[in-house]
């Protein structure tokens, strides 16, 4: 059986772009970022999330900057595109969807 942190093929590409919506952040921001806002729920490993960020970026979805981070260290910083932020309220639509969809079957049964 999965594991409740197992994400849904896309979910993750649905979440970084969300994340980012609220301001441009370098990966290990994004890790900790979606790590605290679900207390803990989602942990996103960084074989999963750099090459989600390299997908993305070369979709077109956001984009990329080097510059210091919080603690002086060279990062790469992403933001959404103008693409990106259609995509994301998309797939956020379709996710609400999907999600009150299944909500809906699990509450009758």
């Amino acid at each position: 059986m999965a594991k409740p942190t197992d994400l849904l093929q896309g979910t993750l590409d649905l979440l970084i772009l969300k994340t980012l919506a609220l301001e441009p952040m370098h990966g290990w921001g994004i890790a900790q970022r979606l790590r605290q806002i679900s207390n803990d729920v989602l942990q996103v490993q960084q074989g999963s999330l750099y090459p989600a960020l390299h997908r993305l970026e070369r979709q077109g979805l956001i984009a990329a900057t080097w510059r210091a981070s919080e603690n002086n260290r060279r990062a790469k910083y992403y933001e959404l595109t103008p693409a990106g932020r259609k995509r994301l309220e998309s797939e956020a639509s379709s996710w609400q969807k999907l999600s009150t969809a299944i909500a809906q079957v699990l509450e009758s049964a």
